[in-house]
């Protein structure tokens, strides 16, 4: 998919774009993480039709605890409704199995809930059903995102994509209603740690959680662990390189503790979807 251009603005003309596109509608089903994009979403939705919407969050084993308390948090303290779905991604075989197309097997399973709920018989939805939206942007037009595919056929709006926002002007957004996600690290789901061709699995999915959370108590903030197997490949940023260094010891004993047989350090540094390079080179 080509990448569309950003049209600049200042945050004030990029949050009134925001409220008037949600103008046209009545309600919204947000569907919600606690990252930066759904987090603004809705924070938005809920200005523009106050308890007339919904932010609906996936839990599963794939969604780490931290990032899980921290979506609670967030809406808990903006007031914003919300309804936690139980999904099942993890009985998928195509899902298990961690081809190129996992990502478009588990968005296809949240928007199948979410469309579930939304149509589920004496809900209050189901007689005037709310549009669903979801926080894709302009930069994940540019990178590889099967889940993008599996939005598309459930007719779920992009708000950010429609309006040609990117992350940037979506950060800067949060900054203007100082929101405490504006500055908040990317964190997709567990399962994005685990190699492709590499069968995901509850015990795998913990053994990167607990291994990110407690490089995440040493200091580190931008973070992964990628799991191959008998190793676990860390990429942090590279100035927080001699801060690991420094608990070399400490990172290798946990690690190997969690049943790790290998821990290296990606001198590369940390890279957002850096599993994608082997999707490449196929």
């Amino acid at each position: 998919m080509q990448k569309i251009k950003q049209q600049n603005g200042s945050p004030e003309t990029q949050v009134t774009k925001l409220k008037a596109y949600f103008a046209g509608y009545k309600g919204a089903i947000i569907a919600y993480s606690g990252g930066v994009d759904s987090a603004l979403l809705a924070y938005v939705a809920h200005l523009a039709f106050g308890d007339n919407m919904l932010a609906a969050m996936a839990d599963s084993p794939s969604l780490s605890r931290r990032e899980y308390r921290h979506a609670l948090n967030f809406a808990q303290t903006h007031k914003i409704p919300l309804q936690i779905i139980q999904t099942q991604e993890m009985q998928s075989p195509f899902y298990a199995a961690n081809r190129g197309d996992r990502c478009y097997h588990c968005k296809k399973a949240l928007f199948e809930k979410i469309n579930d709920l939304r149509n589920q018989p004496g809900n209050p939805l189901s007689d005037s059903p709310w549009p669903i939206f979801y926080g894709a942007n302009l930069d994940d037009l540019g990178d590889y995102r099967p889940g993008i595919q599996a939005a598309d056929e459930a007719s779920i709006l992009a708000p950010y994509v429609e309006l040609k926002m990117d992350k940037t002007a979506i950060r800067t957004v949060c900054d203007f209603f100082d929101l405490d996600v504006a500055a908040k690290p990317a964190m997709p789901c567990m399962a994005s740690r685990i190699a492709y061709g590499q069968e995901v699995s509850v015990e795998k999915l913990k053994q990167v959680e607990a291994a990110e959370d407690f490089l995440y108590n040493l200091g580190f903030r931008v973070l992964r662990v990628r799991h191959h197997g008998d190793t676990a490949r860390i990429e942090i940023l590279p100035r927080d390189f001699e801060l690991a260094i420094q608990h070399r010891e400490n990172i290798g004993r946990k690690l190997h503790e969690l049943g790790f047989l290998y821990v290296t350090l990606d001198l590369d540094g940390f890279k957002s979807g850096s599993l994608n390079a082997a999707l490449m080179e196929k």
